[in-house]
């Protein structure tokens, strides 16, 4: 875990949300990470990270089997087109794949939210890091031209005509 978190934080721009044991986040939350392209350092309340690590089972979200032992997933959202690169059928496709989600170093579609463009990896190893890197990389530059696209849209609408 340490090698993908050196690798996020190495991102221009990059803001790491690391809730731990006393913070106002829900305990649930507590040593997992959330990442998000926020260069002016606040975490953005209007739309969700781009990158989270979890380390632990949530409600509802189970078959990975988080809770055993030196278990954690890494989630991606990648967008449809990196999305069928991976899992090798656009993210509406994946009701027809029969996924192991708990099957560790490999890319499968996230257990909740592949429908909307996002990966998962569980226990990234040497079977997946390169790629991981570099899917890491392309999600953060995503990220970074959707806020610069939007604050440039909510840029133009303030000024005056």
């Amino acid at each position: 875990m340490e090698q993908i978190l050196s690798e996020f934080r190495s991102y221009t721009g990059v803001l790491e949300l690391a809730p731990a044991p006393g913070s106002e986040h829900p305990e649930i939350s507590w040593g997992d990470h959330f990442f998000y392209y926020a260069p002016d350092g606040e975490v953005p309340s209007n739309r969700q990270p781009y990158a989270t690590i979890v380390t632990k089972d949530y409600p509802g979200d189970v078959d990975s089997h988080l809770d055993e032992p030196g278990r954690w997933r890494l989630n991606i959202h990648v967008g449809s087109a990196i999305f069928t690169e991976l899992i090798g059928c656009p993210p509406d496709g994946i009701g027809e794949l029969r996924v192991d989600y708990s099957a560790e170093d490999v890319f499968t579609p996230h257990p909740l939210y592949g429908a909307y463009g996002w990966v998962c990896i569980v226990n990234p190893g040497m079977a997946t890091l390169e790629r991981v890197v570099d899917v890491l990389h392309r999600a953060h530059l995503a990220d970074q031209r959707r806020v610069e696209r939007r604050q440039g849209a909510e840029a133009r609408r303030a000024r005056p005509e």
